[in-house]
């Protein structure tokens, strides 16, 4: 760390002395409290010191700072009106190319189509703390949740620079635990999206026993701030409720005992990051990290929600030609209370006809590109792993039985088959699935009605 203060500490003095020349009019065109950001953008591009060039990247993500919310919309219009690509420059290199095909003209024709904003923003980073402001500016940019054409290109010029900026080389690992710095810890309560940390003895409970780890990447330019992390659960089974994770009175066991890596936790941290992905390699990475120092661990699974179902059956239950008879419609009425789940006997008669519908979710429905339609199992069918189990009412907590009535599940990441699995989705939209959860499937297909085979499973549970 205390390398990087010290470059922290150079590049806000080369900053100050940068502010000093342009008061001291080294430029001809000193910044004034009345320069507008449009004019210190163009001063900014036109640079050639690096130190004047910080200072104006500096109070550019200052003024950017002050503006409202109507004027940060502005400045996202101002960056696709006046910084995009130099059209004059684009036409001459689409016509020099339509006759000339060589390397030259492909490499004009690609520094032609490059808007202006995107150099622009390279420039800001140059400022103190550049890229963790610049990642703060996507995240007001991506909370305007503006779909007009402005907003998408600016939008993907950040996410084409970001993709490069946090690639997986710049990214380091590191372990999170209860010796870990508190501001790194205080940032693990806030971030944490799956299941809420309540305060500092609960964090406790999750990273200081034996059977416990937690793993975090880390960027240097943003070295206390992490990317993402893992929460893990050394165990001897594979479990099916959270609450066979989180218990607070449960007895922990030793690292050595355990045979199972249980990931029951993922949370991206930075909103500002939204569509850069870096889960598949903390897994993986995790993976390795686990095995190497843990050679008793056999079996990697998740415990994992299902953020999308709750809102497929709804729009399913209202659609016409859902093909659910009347007796399935009416089952799933109890949903409609919500005291459903503390019935035995409603939450029997719910399961029979949730189960089938679950995995007819995984198992057939699909989103663009033919890929699984819940976001989480995009997330870990993509990255190669297997729908192993459904777990019914496996997380009663207020935010899962709102959005998935209390429904987890087990991700299998089986070493030898995560090639294939991910090529099988990827070239076929063959989703991986053990034959439970097949068998669940076939019960609910979509071709046929599924009241019959949902009233036998019914009056079947009934007689038991």
């Amino acid at each position: 760390m205390a390398g990087i203060s010290f470059f922290s500490d150079m590049v806000q003095s080369i900053t100050d002395r940068g502010r000093r020349l342009l008061a001291a009019g080294a430029r001809s065109e000193p910044v004034q409290a009345e320069t507008n950001i449009e004019t210190l953008c163009d001063m900014l591009l036109s640079s050639r010191g690096e130190a004047s060039g910080m200072a104006l990247a500096a109070e550019v993500l200052q003024r950017w700072a002050q503006l409202d919310a109507a004027g940060q919309q502005d400045f996202v219009r101002m960056l696709h009106e006046q910084f995009g690509p130099d059209i004059a420059k684009l036409d001459k290199a689409i016509e020099r190319y339509r006759s000339d095909r060589s390397s030259d003209a492909v490499i004009e024709l690609h520094q032609a189509a490059e808007p202006r904003r995107q150099e622009l923003v390279r420039r800001l980073n140059l400022a103190p703390r550049g890229t963790a402001r610049l990642v703060e500016m996507r995240e007001r940019l991506l909370a305007m949740k503006d779909a007009t054409e402005p907003f998408r290109a600016v939008d993907a010029d950040f996410a084409h620079l970001f993709g490069s900026w946090f690639n997986r080389g710049f990214l380091t690992l590191r372990p999170i635990d209860w010796s870990t710095p508190a501001d790194i810890l205080e940032k693990i309560i806030r971030y944490e999206a799956v299941h809420e940390i309540a305060g500092w003895e609960e964090l406790r409970r999750r990273l200081a026993p034996a059977d416990r780890r937690c793993f975090a990447f880390f960027h240097p330019r943003l070295a206390d701030d992490p990317l993402i992390f893992v929460e893990v659960a050394l165990t001897k089974a594979i479990p099916s409720a959270i609450a066979d994770v989180l218990d607070v009175n449960r007895s922990p066991i030793t690292a050595q005992d355990a045979t199972t890596a249980v990931f029951y936790s993922i949370s991206n941290c930075q909103d500002g990051l939204r569509g850069i992905s870096f889960g598949n390699f903390l897994i993986k990475q995790v993976v390795e990290d686990l095995r190497r120092d843990l050679p008793g661990l056999k079996t990697f699974v998740t415990l994992s929600p299902v953020p999308g179902f709750a809102g497929w059956l709804a729009r399913l239950r209202k659609a016409t030609d859902a093909r659910l008879d009347d007796q399935a419609l009416k089952t799933l009425e109890l949903l409609d209370d919500p005291s459903w789940a503390d019935n035995p006997q409603k939450a029997r008669v719910v399961e029979a006809v949730l189960l089938p519908l679950a995995a007819r979710y995984f198992i057939r429905e699909r989103a663009t590109g033919r890929r699984p339609v819940d976001p989480v199992a995009r997330f870990h069918l993509g990255n190669g792993a297997r729908l192993e189990r459904l777990n019914f009412l496996a997380d009663r907590s207020a935010k899962a039985m709102r959005q998935s009535h209390g429904l987890m599940v087990n991700y299998f990441y089986k070493l030898d088959d995560i090639e294939a699995n991910h090529e099988a989705l990827a070239q076929h939209g063959e989703i991986a699935a053990s034959p439970e959860v097949r068998k669940l499937a076939a019960t609910a297909s979509t071709d046929t009605s599924i009241g019959a085979p949902v009233r036998r499973r019914r009056t079947e549970m009934q007689k038991t």
